[in-house]
């Protein structure tokens, strides 16, 4: 992969980290985590944990937000480490 490409990626797994963390507080349904999720997706052998992440960064009730958007994002780093994308 080249050097490009993963800096691409590093960036799109940043926003989702920061993603996690504001879910605590507010709703993170916006542009650059769409953007992120977009990015991530070739890399990602299942798609279930973009879709996730995705549908709980709208939810209203600011715990289950929380709990359902950080168990995706780790979910996407689990679908990154399989298809060599990602290593933590």
């Amino acid at each position: 992969m080249r050097f490009a490409d993963r800096t691409t990626i590093a960036l799109a797994v940043q926003i989702l980290r920061d993603a996690v963390e504001t879910s605590r507080r507010e709703k993170v349904d916006t542009v650059p985590v769409r953007l992120a999720l977009r990015v991530l997706l070739p890399h990602c052998p299942e798609r279930w944990p973009l879709t996730n992440l995705w549908e709980a960064a709208s939810y209203d009730e600011p715990i289950g937000r929380a709990q359902n958007v950080s168990g995706a994002f780790n979910g996407i780093l689990v679908q990154l480490g399989k298809s060599g994308a990602w290593c933590s």
